[in-house]
């Protein structure tokens, strides 16, 4: 009886060619010249000619270019072509540093700054940051760091002053309300974070100001922790500062808004080969009594507009601010098999009442227009647009 688990002998010169077939193929898919003629005739005109071109410069130019090299620049030819600027290629390097952003962390107090000619004025200060424990506060104007001047310096000079190893102290000299403080802060290696929040009063009322730097993976988690604080510290209403968030995950823009909204359309995705999709609320919102304000500004941009145009749309917030960046597409990372990816525009969304943000397609557009105009000066101590999206919250607590 013959032994069933042997290999029929057809298979086994199948299994043995098979190597060389596989090269073959390689070979001729990048020097289709060399098929026969009637092996051809089978490959699609537009990649023939690709290849020929490509085939023709390494071997004739006269001198040697790496083929990788002429591979990434006729991918990004190709994509330039587009004409979209939220369309690019990242090469295998570029790709690989693209990738490694996610674990961006550096060592100083925790803030954001912003130069002025006095010195550096925090525009954001970090929540369990080094900062945020010493008492440093949003429009503080540092103006020295250990009994060095910070005023004239560019800002990578003032913030070098600033910066240093983890666990060494650094004394900041900074100007509050006329008075000027001496703050120790001990360094430490930061990540950086998504959430920053702080408690206002304003008339006798606590109000809470939360700021999403971006849409990255865990965004509505982190604001919902800050959100469901500064409620239990007794705050009225929120402000959700997304000024300067230049978006991120759709899907996070969909899980953030649905903080504030219970249920019902978010946001709706149209692509040309991706069907409509209406994404909705996922449950799980504050009380719909909370008053909220959404904080904007021209650096609010994609899924950041999502949010705030959902929270319009619904009824749910005021817009306080300027308009927003006016971006109404998005973008899909496509891995490639050189190591390299292509970050192209794939859809359109559209706000639950059916806006585009966008200028139809690639162009900007209008964005999300605020129910209340308000910008801050770049030199000023107060933060203007924050302080009148502050009154207006006050005013619609019940």
């Amino acid at each position: 009886m013959p032994d069933s688990r042997r290999p029929p002998y057809p298979f086994i010169v199948v299994l043995l060619l098979l190597p060389l077939m596989l090269v073959a193929g390689v070979w001729w898919g990048g020097h289709p010249q060399d098929l026969p003629g009637f092996l051809r005739g089978l490959v699609p005109g537009n990649t023939r000619v690709m290849s020929e071109a490509l085939n023709d410069v390494q071997h004739d130019y006269y001198r040697r270019v790496p083929s990788s090299q002429l591979v990434n620049a006729s991918i990004q030819g190709m994509v330039t072509q587009l004409g979209d600027r939220f369309s690019s290629y990242f090469s295998p390097s570029e790709y690989r540093a693209y990738l490694s952003e996610a674990d961006l962390h550096f060592s100083g107090i925790g803030t954001e700054v912003r130069r002025t000619s006095l010195g550096l004025r925090i525009s954001r200060v970090y929540d369990a940051s080094p900062a945020a424990r010493a008492g440093i506060r949003v429009g503080d104007l540092i103006t020295g760091a250990d009994g060095h001047a910070l005023a004239g310096l560019s800002e990578s000079d003032a913030t070098g002053r600033i910066k240093g190893r983890p666990g060494t102290p650094v004394t900041l000299q900074i100007r509050r309300a006329g008075r000027t403080l001496n703050l120790r802060v001990v360094r430490a290696t930061v990540s950086v974070p998504l959430v920053a929040s702080q408690i206002h009063q304003v008339r006798g009322i606590k109000l809470g100001a939360t700021a999403l730097a971006t849409f990255d993976a865990g965004a509505h988690t982190q604001l919902r922790q800050a959100i469901d604080r500064l409620l239990s510290q007794g705050a009225r209403g929120i402000v959700l500062d997304l000024r300067g968030n230049p978006g991120g995950l759709v899907d996070e823009a969909r899980t953030v808004a649905s903080i504030f909204i219970p249920d019902g359309p978010i946001v709706t995705t149209r692509g040309r080969t991706q069907p409509t999709t209406t994404l909705t609320a996922t449950g799980g919102a504050i009380r719909s009594s909370i008053p909220v304000v959404v904080l904007v500004d021209h650096g609010t941009a994609s899924a950041a507009e999502i949010v705030a145009g959902a929270l319009q749309d619904r009824h749910r917030a005021l817009i306080v601010g300027t308009h927003t960046f006016g971006k109404g597409v998005f973008q899909e990372v496509k891995p490639l098999s050189n190591g390299g990816a292509l970050d192209i525009t794939v859809g359109e969304y559209f706000t639950p009442s059916g806006h585009n943000l966008g200028g139809g397609g690639i162009k900007l557009g209008a964005g999300v227009a605020p129910n209340v105009y308000a910008v801050s000066s770049p030199h000023s101590s107060r933060d203007t647009a924050l302080n009148v999206a502050l009154s207006t919250l006050a005013t619609h607590v019940k």
